[in-house]
């Protein structure tokens, strides 16, 4: 009985069997990966204490279109605050997100060509707690990076303290 395969040479064949193989491991690999969480969404923290403020973000570390993302901001100074607030993000940052607004929402906010500033009414008491309900645009493709500052005011934009971070999209 003559078989199909009598006219492959054994390379063929173990080449075949290599890529099966090979194949057979990365769906091993990513099914893992999805089961113990690597592929989910992952929210991350920073933070920085400078000036007398200590300056706390809990944002999306990676994350998915689609999917509800958590922001919050959490600005602590021991001395309390001046009549106002002013945080500032940089401004694209947001632009990966469909929002339902901010939490408390700000009295003031204005942009200039790098930076949103959000100015609000200062809490009584030495913490403020802001947070952004959103989540990530369907259509967002490429994650971005991020500065959040305590700043006197947009007119006087040096920071007094201020993280950094990034936000990836996973498909």
């Amino acid at each position: 009985m003559d078989s199909t395969l009598q006219d492959l040479d054994d390379t063929t064949q173990v080449r075949a069997f290599w890529i099966r193989r090979a194949a057979t491991v990365v769906l091993v690999l990513v099914v893992a990966a999805a089961l113990f969480g690597f592929l989910g969404v992952r929210t991350g923290e920073v933070s920085a204490s400078e000036s007398g403020y200590d300056l706390s973000v809990r944002y999306p570390e990676i994350a998915r279109g689609g999917l509800d993302t958590p922001w919050e901001v959490t600005v602590h100074n021991d001395q309390g605050f001046a009549k106002e607030l002013t945080i500032a993000v940089s401004g694209d940052y947001f632009e990966l997100f469909e929002t339902q607004g901010f939490h408390p929402e700000p009295s003031d906010s204005t942009r200039d060509a790098t930076m949103l500033y959000l100015t609000f009414t200062a809490p009584q008491g030495d913490t403020f707690v802001v947070s952004y309900d959103a989540y990530v645009q369907p259509s967002s493709q490429r994650g971005a990076a991020a500065t959040v500052a305590v700043v006197e005011s947009p007119e006087h934009p040096d920071p007094l303290v201020e993280v950094q971070y990034r936000t990836r999209l996973s498909p």
